[in-house]
């Protein structure tokens, strides 16, 4: 059965608004709060959309591999059995998404919220190129 990629879908084009609005040259016009609150609209799309990632690379490894491949496993065996499935390509970097999603509980700190900022800008590629992937083998 087809997995329904239609959230996965919304929360990427999301994610692309919410980073088209703080594109570079564009978010340093802004006043400082507006810059705040604009930055933490693309951190919390960034974590919403992590966390479709990998609930969809879960899904589609236990109906396409099996049942019980996914369950229990660490997030890091997640991403390893996604990528000898060809639905991602850089398990380390997947856990560098994993690391920034982990510190947003910690988002008060500036430091890591620009940390956090800078990794969702280069994660939304790697969610579409995973969102690729599913499209592609959605049976």
């Amino acid at each position: 059965m087809p997995l329904d990629l239609s959230s996965l879908h919304k929360a990427g084009r999301s994610l692309d608004r919410a980073l088209g609005v703080a594109a570079p040259g564009r978010l340093e016009s802004m006043p400082a709060d507006q810059q705040e609150v604009i930055k933490a609209g693309v951190i919390q799309n960034f974590e919403f959309t992590y966390e479709l990632c990998w609930k969809f690379m879960k899904r589609w490894l236990e109906s396409n591999i099996s049942p019980m491949i996914a369950d229990g496993v660490t997030r890091r065996e997640l991403f390893r059995l996604a990528a000898e499935n060809l639905l991602i390509e850089d398990v380390e970097q997947w856990m560098i998404y994993h690391d920034a999603r982990n510190q947003t509980a910690h988002i008060y700190d500036l430091e890591i919220a620009q940390e956090v900022y800078e990794t969702a800008r280069g994660f939304v590629r790697d969610a579409r190129k995973l969102l690729q992937a599913l499209e592609a083998r959605n049976d």
